[in-house]
């Protein structure tokens, strides 16, 4: 399946055939095998599955983050403007990282450096891409934090990250992204163990900054009530690899390859009962994402999968179809 847009735009960021490899106890094993997509300016792309299926993997590529050793990037490109960025000196990464493409990580406690103040944090990104002097990078730490939607901003900027609550760090991980003006926002689950107000609040303060600034956004989650929520197209990882991908309507609706439609059964119903007026038991995928060093030749879903054949376990399929692709040998047909 082509990473050109279905729309025929041209993108912003392009993902062809990416590849990742880790070395390990039982040797080289790829983290991401073969992914392609691609994210238009002012576009909402959702990245979902299980733990375990390549999402962070995916947006630490993109910017250059991949721990080496024991990571390496072992084939593909990643072309961002114009630029093939996968093959940069780390100190021209170093430039666009944060300027062009910033990262909103998954836990905040851990991201924040504990010693200095959310405020400082922020000044010293914007300092790093843009020149201008100090006391206005403090001035314009403030205004980002207000922004996001912080009260009490200046007071704020002089806390620590552990003097914040779990949704207060997680607007100052959005103010620092924004801080420069990226062109594209990669968002890794930003909603990871805050409460559902919060969450919302978060999604619609994503929303509020994408339409202000037009930045492309890749929304990386679990949750597909999140991608319902957020996301124009979307892509669906298990094992490192797209096992379909399309429309976010499309796909919801018409999900084709059976992974995606055991997520999609796995969200809870309001107000559905069995038949016996009990709230009805929760569908489950069973088993769990084999081991990477395990997958053969196959779908790597064929043993959790219902619909296998013998073909699944013997050949990879491919992800065929233009608007809606699916990589599925059963499903194939359904592409369009």
């Amino acid at each position: 399946m082509s990473a050109v847009s279905p729309d025929g735009a041209t993108p912003l960021l392009q993902v062809e055939d990416l590849h990742v490899a880790f070395d390990t106890r039982q040797g080289a094993v790829t983290a991401l095998d073969g992914v392609s997509f691609s994210l238009a300016a002012g576009e909402t792309l959702g990245i979902v599955g299980e733990s375990g299926c390549g999402k962070s993997i995916t947006a630490l590529a993109l910017m250059g983050l991949i721990p080496a050793p024991p990571g390496r990037l072992t084939g593909g490109r990643i072309d961002f403007a114009g630029r093939d960025i996968a093959r940069l000196a780390e100190s021209e990464l170093r430039r666009l990282r944060g300027r062009d493409i910033a990262m909103i990580f998954q836990e905040p406690m851990t991201s924040l450096n504990p010693v200095f103040p959310v405020g400082a944090q922020i000044a010293e990104a914007i300092l790093l891409h843009r020149e201008i002097d100090r006391q206005a990078a403090r001035r314009e730490a403030v205004a980002l934090l207000r922004t996001v939607g912080i009260p009490d901003a200046e007071r704020r900027a002089t806390a620590y990250p552990h003097e914040l609550s779990g949704g207060m760090r997680q607007r100052v991980m959005i103010a620092m992204a924004i801080s420069c003006r990226p062109k594209v926002l990669i968002a890794d689950e930003p909603t990871t163990a805050l409460d559902v107000t919060v969450q919302a609040q978060i999604f619609e303060l994503m929303r509020r900054i994408q339409d202000e600034f037009g930045v492309a956004l890749m929304l990386i989650t679990h949750d597909m009530g999140a991608i319902a929520e957020m996301a124009d197209r979307v892509a669906v990882m298990y094992a490192g690899r797209i096992v379909e991908q399309g429309l976010a309507d499309d796909v919801l609706d018409r999900p084709l390859h059976p992974y995606t439609r055991g997520l999609i059964d796995c969200i809870p119903v309001l107000g559905k009962a069995a038949p016996d007026g009990r709230p009805p038991a929760l569908s489950e995928i069973p088993g769990v994402v084999p081991p990477l060093h395990l997958i053969g030749d196959g779908c790597a879903f064929a043993d959790r999968c219902s619909l296998a054949e013998p073909r699944c376990r013997r050949e990879r399929p491919p992800l065929t179809g233009r608007r809606h692709g699916v990589a599925c040998h059963v499903t194939a047909a359904q592409a369009t």
